[in-house]
């Protein structure tokens, strides 16, 4: 048990609704940028746990697309909410499951005694990445953003129990955007390497690739849980996975957990990258879904081919 509990949560989403068929998605505004709804989650998240950007020790920027190259995502919300403030400050990327892997490295943080209080900020604007040429892909995205704030608890039963991320990197290539790094640089840009500047995904190579690694990967999961605290599937209240696309019962089936045991809610929201498993999750403590002392696993698969778990009793 690494001890820590949700002290605050917030999120922002976008006025602007997008329909397809009946599909919903949310897509910002001109003149709103990534950061605007980052550091609004961030306040709301702050607001909500009764404290101010003095009681915060680390920021930890938790998304798939920085709002630039340099400095770190958390430095530029930081210096939104409090420019004078210090506070130690960096990013962390598994893509769609950074919100999982920030809580990760935030909960050994904590345990160690490193800081007390985590910031944690995710959210992407994947419109602004998208290819229209890719129907898939275009149809499938909203923007969002979400933020919580962990502290050290005080409780001995709370806190996340276990956790597991692997990475199949053969399938590194099935979903990503090549240009904007050292590899394929801004000044390499051109219009007839547009798309090396957009949101490239192999949608059925991916889900083929993703349901054959998900069935072990959760065995293995499992059996941590099982092993270090004697739970099981059955003792999870709820499984709170990314928003990946509408195949998202075909792998919960995969891996053996009931429609009623998680949140689909791809229809109403789409796929909202690094924001998905934090904002469902502020929206269940919201509606009293979910509540103190219930055991949540937090989890989903990302590019890389990523897959991630997190099991978290709040």
């Amino acid at each position: 048990m690494r001890q820590c509990e949700i002290a605050g949560w917030g999120t922002d989403l976008p006025d602007r609704v997008v329909r397809f068929g009946d599909q919903t998605r949310y897509r910002i505004a001109e003149g709103r940028s990534q950061l605007d709804l980052l550091a609004a989650a961030a306040g709301q998240a702050l607001d909500r746990a009764g404290l101010g950007p003095a009681d915060i020790d680390c920021v930890i920027g938790a998304v798939a697309g920085d709002l630039q190259p340099i400095p770190c995502t958390a430095a530029l919300v930081w210096e939104r909410l409090a420019p004078r403030s210090q506070v130690a400050a960096f990013d962390v990327n598994s893509t769609c499951t950074s919100f999982i892997t920030a809580v990760d490295v935030a909960s050994r943080y904590l345990v160690d005694g490193e800081y007390q209080r985590v910031l944690i900020v995710s959210g992407d604007v994947g419109s602004r990445f998208l290819n229209p040429g890719q129907r898939e892909s275009n149809e499938l995205f909203s923007d969002a953003a979400a933020a919580v704030v962990l502290t050290a608890g005080a409780d001995p039963e709370r806190g996340v129990l276990t956790s597991l991320q692997q990475t199949w990197a053969e399938h590194a290539h099935d979903t990503e955007i090549r240009g904007g790094g050292s590899l394929v640089p801004p000044y390499a840009y051109s219009a007839e390497r547009t798309a090396d500047y957009e949101f490239d995904m192999d949608g059925r190579r991916a889900l083929r690739n993703m349901v054959r690694v998900l069935p072990g990967f959760f065995e293995e999961f499992f059996d941590r849980l099982g092993s270090s605290v004697g739970l099981g599937l059955a003792d999870v209240d709820l499984f709170v996975p990314h928003q990946a696309s509408r195949a998202l019962g075909l792998a919960m089936r995969r891996i053996g957990i009931p429609p009623e045991q998680y949140i689909d809610w791809v229809s109403d929201y789409g796929n909202m990258v690094s924001a998905s498993v934090p904002f469902v999750l502020a929206r269940c403590l919201d509606s009293g879904r979910v509540r103190r002392g219930d055991l949540v696993v937090l989890c989903g698969t990302a590019a890389g081919l990523t897959a991630n778990a997190l099991a978290l009793r709040l």
